[in-house]
């Protein structure tokens, strides 16, 4: 493995965490939007880690999401939960984002927020057996 490719997976995975713990902090203040935003870019930057170690990166989220489908979740190496999470944090993330009348619900935001957590924590353990 590149040494350059591992450092740049072990920065985008301390990113990725950074990303959880501000998600957390924005619920603990019911900032209800910046938690559906930092979830989100938890697994963002969580799936940029994988992907880090390939040499790969996209322009654009949907190109890191289609190639993190493509070659992790049909090839099996994470389950077609993980797939889901990420689809749901996407599409409520834009929803949140961008559309003005967009109201969240807390429910939906603990949800992000346990989604994310678990997401991020599949990626590290993934991580933690490419690096040993």
């Amino acid at each position: 493995m590149n040494n350059d490719f591992a450092e740049l997976s072990k920065y985008r995975l301390a990113r990725a965490k950074e990303d959880l713990d501000n998600s957390k902090a924005n619920l603990r203040d019911n900032y209800l939007k910046g938690t559906i935003n930092r979830s989100y870019y938890a697994i963002f930057h969580a799936i940029r880690a994988v992907l880090a170690l390939d040499g790969f990166d996209a322009k654009k989220h949907s190109g890191v999401i289609t190639y993190f489908n493509q070659y992790y979740v049909k090839t099996g190496i994470f389950d077609i939960e993980a797939s889901t999470i990420v689809q749901k944090a996407f599409k409520i993330r834009n929803k949140s984002d961008y559309d003005d009348f967009y109201v969240v619900s807390r429910d939906e935001t603990e949800e992000q927020v346990y989604n994310a957590e678990h997401f991020v924590s599949m990626i590290e353990q993934y991580l933690k057996g490419k690096n040993e």
